[in-house]
């Protein structure tokens, strides 16, 4: 339970970044952060037990640049589900260049796209319109608290409402 991750959250409680439970439980026991919610198994020592942190609330707004999202292969691949984005295959997974670079495509996030190997060597060097192909969904630049939601899998099910999967109701 030690490898968990825990969310933290800026003081109006809007995501800001995902820590290893040691630093979470550091900042709380400096009193630097509040526990919002707790992991099921505590903590233990030799002697004590102590709640394990799955949400901690900073104590003081820390004002944060916008934070994009680095393009790179692999958060590609988790924007797009690590599916290939024209026939939903997840086996044998590369990138295609919507419109290709012998043809000025860019390497950008509107542009690149998961795609298996057989779908990209089917569309070849054709743009897309060409090649007879759709893509199951638009290729768009991923927010930040995109990339957090892919924490909020099993085991993380308090996070969702911080994360916009759901409702919340803030105390």
């Amino acid at each position: 339970m030690i490898h968990r991750r825990v969310l933290i959250l800026n003081q109006d409680y809007s995501p800001l970044s995902v820590c290893t439970v040691q630093r979470a439980f550091l900042l709380v026991y400096l009193k630097k952060a509040d526990m919002v919610s707790e992991a099921k198994t505590p903590l233990r020592t030799v002697s004590s037990s102590y709640p394990m942190p799955s949400i901690i609330k900073l104590n003081r707004y820390v004002n944060v640049p916008y934070k994009g999202v680095v393009l790179t292969r692999q958060n590609v691949f988790r924007r797009d589900g690590f599916e290939c984005q024209y026939c939903g295959s997840t086996k044998d997974l590369t990138l295609d260049h919507v419109i290709p670079r012998s043809r000025g495509g860019k390497s950008t996030w509107k542009n690149l796209v998961t795609a298996c190997r057989r779908c990209n060597a089917r569309k070849g060097n054709q743009p897309l319109e060409k090649s007879d192909m759709k893509l199951r969904s638009i290729p768009a630049r991923p927010t930040y608290v995109m990339f957090l939601r892919e924490f909020a899998g099993p085991g993380y099910e308090d996070w969702k409402p911080y994360l916009g999967l759901e409702e919340i109701m803030q105390p």
